[in-house]
């Protein structure tokens, strides 16, 4: 089992339904900006999935730089994109959960890590 490709199917297939959830069920009760953040979160989330699956069907053994590009490109879109989910959500009931706001950027930092350290292990 490839933990790349696993991982990326499971973050392409909960962005198809998080992206559809927010067009459709969430567009009745969120503002444009809102709207426009929850898609965001989608976008980086299905940007992130494939990067996954292109870095799992090009692997045939798991590097130390790919170990650590698995790890911040995973908890970073947990962090980022999940984050985002919540503060649109809990915003448009008017219970923002205030604590996720600073988690947001870190997610976002993470993903930059992923992408340097791929770079590295494309030099090394």
């Amino acid at each position: 089992m490839n933990i790349f490709i696993t991982t990326a199917t499971i973050f392409g297939a909960t962005a198809i339904v998080f992206g559809a959830f927010g067009a459709h069920a969430l567009k009745k009760i969120f503002n444009q900006e809102q709207l426009k953040n929850f898609e965001t979160g989608v976008k980086y989330q299905m940007y992130h999935a494939l990067l996954l699956l292109i870095i799992g069907f090009n692997t045939n053994y798991i590097t130390k730089y790919q170990t650590l590009i698995y790890y911040t490109i995973t908890l970073g879109v947990l962090l980022f994109s999940f984050s985002i989910y919540l503060l649109c959500i809990s915003s448009a009931l008017n219970k923002k959960i205030k604590i996720l706001g600073p988690i947001t950027p870190i997610g976002g930092l993470l993903l930059i890590v992923g992408w340097f350290l791929l770079f590295l292990n494309a030099i090394n």
